[in-house]
């Protein structure tokens, strides 16, 4: 995905700060946390709110809490579901799942459980 090119064409400024956090999500495959974030991030934790904050009201990212009361990010791209097991917390992409109300509108399922590592334990 082309970061500079989705950042412009929201008429955000492309500043370090916020291509720092957009390229982190590119790379990531799956939901993050500032936590996730902060060995990566040279800003502090107040820009980095910021971003996201303007990056959320622009549409460019989705963001749900977790059962550990971390709040957790990712790109827009396509609607799709999350797994969080209730045991490690770990979070999955769920890609298989199509869900749909007429007359709204679904940008985020979470779904709860145990993951198959903690199952096997």
């Amino acid at each position: 995905m082309n970061i500079k090119a989705l950042i412009t064409e929201k008429n955000i400024k492309p500043t370090v700060a916020r291509m720092s956090i957009l390229e982190i999500l590119n790379n990531a495959h799956k939901p993050l946390s500032y936590e996730d974030f902060k060995p990566q991030l040279t800003m502090d934790k107040a820009t980095f709110y910021r971003n996201i904050s303007k990056f959320e009201i622009e549409g460019l990212l989705n963001s749900f809490e977790s059962n550990d009361k971390k709040r957790y990010f990712e790109l827009k791209v396509q609607p799709h579901a999350h797994f969080v097991c209730i045991s490690c917390n770990s979070i999955e992409c769920v890609k298989k799942i199509n869900f749909e109300l007429d007359g709204y509108e679904v940008t985020n399922i979470t779904i709860n459980g145990r993951c198959k590592k903690c199952l096997d334990n």
